[in-house]
């Protein structure tokens, strides 16, 4: 993965502690393009096409800048989640595309599939009412981009940012932090955006591989 587009107006972006130039953020590799007609992604290495089963693409964007230093000491995008209400039908359509998925989750009645792009990780994840196993059936309608996993190295901190008042600080627009948890991967902490954040995508943060330095 080397792009995301996503119609957020740049300055929401900023008020989360976020360096936009150019009207994109640089994220460890992934350029975040804002202001954009829809949610969009560019995915290297594969046949561009308007879209795999709903999620529509983008060309490469041009090569960034190096990532500057953002205030919320953001240093890459971990995950891009996508819901889909008929799990085998998109991963089917994934694999279709060059991207299988390299390992499946069950998470207690849904599952979760998982795919390195280059510097993020893909998860597929089965929406509400698409549980698997019962009598319901799969819902119609495409898979969707549904929320980011940011890095940053130390989430405390950061929620000690959101905290603060005052325009320019990563909490401004009624954005806060929520409760700091394990996350599922061993040795990780994740937190979720919530709050008024004015965002189109649901967004979390969460601490960096252990062993792995910051960037």
């Amino acid at each position: 993965m080397v792009g995301l587009e996503l119609p957020d107006p740049p300055e929401r972006w900023e008020a989360l502690g976020f360096v936009v130039v150019d009207g994109a953020i640089e994220l460890g590799g992934v350029r975040v393009g804002l202001g954009a007609e829809t949610v969009r992604w560019a995915i290297d290495g594969i046949a561009l096409t308007d879209e795999i089963d709903g999620l529509p693409m983008t060309s490469a964007p041009a090569a960034g800048r190096s990532q500057p230093q953002h205030p919320n000491r953001a240093i890459g995008l971990d995950h891009v989640v996508v819901a889909t209400p008929d799990f085998d039908r998109t991963a089917r359509a994934l694999e279709a595309a060059g991207m299988p998925l390299r390992r499946i989750r069950d998470a207690g009645g849904f599952r979760q599939g998982f795919r390195r792009l280059g510097p993020a990780i893909l998860e597929l994840v089965a929406s509400a009412g698409a549980a698997e196993g019962g009598a319901q059936r799969p819902a119609d309608g495409p898979a969707r981009f549904w929320g980011l996993v940011i890095t940053v190295p130390d989430l405390s901190w950061l929620a000690s940012q959101f905290r603060k008042e005052g325009a320019g600080e990563p909490g401004a627009g009624g954005a806060r932090l929520g409760e700091i948890r394990p996350a599922v991967q061993p040795g990780r902490q994740i937190a979720t955006l919530k709050g008024n954040t004015g965002l189109g995508l649901a967004v979390a943060f969460m601490t960096p591989e252990p062993g792995v330095e910051e960037r």
